[in-house]
């Protein structure tokens, strides 16, 4: 999938807002602006992830638990949607955010049901990890 969403389409994150007054402006690193919110910052990484932008992805996950590499979608894939189920904040700099993607794959649907936990360090909010509840 291409990077560049034209102006007026729909940010893949689900806020209904242009990509281009949305996510972009983090994925594009403009106005050197980071993700104010870890549910924002969750929002942008689906966004990324729908567009493959593998970059991304990497340079917001906390080093400690961050992968070598990421692989870009299978074949096929095409995501359908994101619903935020909550977001607790712990405290100043420690939050999680439970999501639903919806995703078809090879035509079949399926779902990514995660609690992540996200952590903000120096005032920029990174991934930490997430567990699937059953």
């Amino acid at each position: 999938m291409s990077h560049r969403a034209g102006t007026a389409a729909a940010c893949p994150c689900g806020t209904g807002v242009a990509y281009s007054a949305c996510c972009s402006r983090w994925h594009e690193g403009k106005q050197s602006l980071q993700a104010p919110t870890a549910e924002a910052l969750m929002r942008s990484r689906y966004a990324a992830f729908v567009q493959d932008r593998l970059d991304y992805l990497l340079q917001t996950w906390h080093p400690d638990t961050r992968p070598l590499a990421l692989d870009p979608n299978p074949r096929g894939i095409k995501w359908l949607g994101l619903r935020v189920v909550s977001h607790i904040q712990q405290d100043p700099d420690h939050v999680t955010v439970e999501f639903v993607a919806r995703r078809r794959d090879a035509g079949r649907a399926a779902r990514l049901h995660e609690v992540s936990r996200f952590v903000r360090l120096n005032g920029r909010w990174f991934y930490v990890d997430g567990e699937f509840p059953a």
